[in-house]
């Protein structure tokens, strides 16, 4: 098989991926015919049929499901080695894919812009929100270049580096100043909102609870932290917030947020890449350098909101 070529297989790719040829062939800029050729010509070279086609969409064969997984390989390998190249070259990223939480992108992304911005001049940043599983399983496919998560993420593939720790509040706040936050058995018992299956922070929150298997009338859940305060605000119930949630998530309803006695409960934010990734020489450990700027509790809430 001398006749491959990496024009075929980031057809093949763009076609497993799409399930349409009109549809590939728009995302790789060229002709339908001529994907189409490329694709039967690589079919005739490996000897077997990559996709079964049908008049509305084609589907992978068992063995083009197995040949998918190895182009996605070799397709990332060669994207990083363009990357090593431009950084060896250039001495700094072009561009980056970065995948961020829900529960940390609206507070902290526009210090993190900033500051790239600041330390790469002219990088092109994409930003994706979303959950921490997917946010892993994109930077597996080589569709991120690194990601701003809750850690421990805990997967062989990717390198962790710590930011700082946040801590995390509840609210309402106890009518009196001299009322203590409700201990975390007394939460049990009460109305608990929690964001929806699939936030690392609900596991967290239920965690500190030692909430298991609870009643569906204790539990209600919201899709952000917003909705969460809006609701704590209308009285429907209690909720835990991070720390670097509040100065923002307060602006837009009036509830009182408050601490929990020391050892108040903490999540760790980080930062994770591919091990072996070009951006992993020099990208995380500028930041890391910042790091100090990136704890809550020194940064003001203009500095978050894209202030001085």
């Amino acid at each position: 098989m001398k006749n491959l070529t990496l024009k075929q297989l980031r057809y093949f790719e763009a076609l497993a991926r799409d399930g349409r040829f009109r549809r590939a062939a728009g995302s790789c800029a060229v002709s339908q015919p001529a994907l189409s050729m490329q694709i039967k010509e690589l079919e005739q070279e490996l000897g077997s049929e990559l996709f079964e086609r049908s008049a509305r969409e084609v589907k992978l064969t068992p063995f083009g499901q197995t040949f998918a997984l190895r182009v996605r390989d070799i397709l990332r390998a060669v994207d990083e080695l363009g990357e090593f190249a431009r950084a060896s070259r250039d001495s700094f990223l072009t561009r980056l894919r970065i995948g961020i939480i829900p529960t940390i992108a609206p507070y902290l992304l526009p210090l993190v812009h900033k500051r790239l911005n600041k330390s790469f001049a002219g990088i092109q940043i994409e930003v994706r929100e979303t959950h921490t599983g997917k946010l892993v399983h994109e930077l597996a496919q080589g569709q991120l270049d690194m990601a701003i998560v809750a850690l421990p993420v805990s997967e062989p593939s990717l390198t962790e580096l710590s930011l700082f720790r946040g801590r995390i509040r509840a609210g309402p706040a106890p009518p009196g100043r001299r009322k203590p936050v409700p201990e975390r058995e007394a939460l049990r018992e009460m109305r608990l909102l929690l964001l929806e299956e699939g936030h690392c922070f609900r596991d967290q929150a239920l965690s500190f609870c030692k909430v298991g298997a609870a009643r569906p009338r204790e539990i209600m859940e919201g899709s952000s932290l917003s909705t969460l305060v809006q609701m704590v605000g209308a009285g429907i119930g209690i909720t835990l917030i991070p720390e670097m949630a509040v100065p923002v998530e307060t602006r837009r309803a009036h509830v009182s947020i408050s601490r929990f006695p020391s050892p108040a409960p903490r999540r760790t934010i980080g930062m994770v890449w591919l091990n072996f990734h070009p951006m992993g020489n020099h990208l995380p450990w500028k930041l890391a350098k910042a790091r100090s700027r990136l704890v809550w509790r020194k940064t003001s809430p203009s500095a978050i909101n894209g202030g001085g």
